[in-house]
């Protein structure tokens, strides 16, 4: 979700708010993956909890900006906060089980998410742009 927000500040010129210095960490999935690895949760297995994740190397918030700010063609304006006290370093999902019992993973790249996020955003302006954001 946060792909779609910093499409939008950074398409049009919005500051984008950093907590810390950026190099924490998340493991980004794309929607189409989560949605598929949900669906694959409904095999008849009995009670069992599973991460959904993209479950390989976690990216740095700077780095995942980085690669918007060159697809939109737009540097994005950062402002620097505090990091917050209850936000982690880093995060990323360990999907053993899920790729185990429902032999399921990821297949969508980071890269190709992005890209896909930004030529939905592009072919869906005039109205894409004009959602409210928090």
């Amino acid at each position: 979700m946060s792909y779609f927000f910093f499409i939008q500040w950074i398409d049009q010129g919005c500051p984008l708010e950093i907590f810390g210095d950026g190099t924490q960490s998340r493991d980004f999935t794309y929607v189409d993956d989560i949605a598929s690895g949900t669906i694959a949760a409904l095999k008849p297995l009995g009670y069992e909890i599973f991460n959904l994740g993209g479950g390989k190397q976690p990216t740095t918030l700077l780095l995942m900006i980085e690669k918007l700010e060159e697809l939109l063609g737009k540097k994005a304006k950062l402002e620097f906060k505090p990091f917050h006290i209850a936000d982690v370093k880093s995060t990323y999902a360990d999907i053993s089980k899920a790729k185990s019992l429902l032999d399921w993973e990821p297949t969508i790249s980071l890269d190709e998410g992005l890209e896909q996020c930004v030529k939905w955003y592009r072919d869906n302006q005039p109205w894409a742009s004009s959602i409210e954001l928090p």
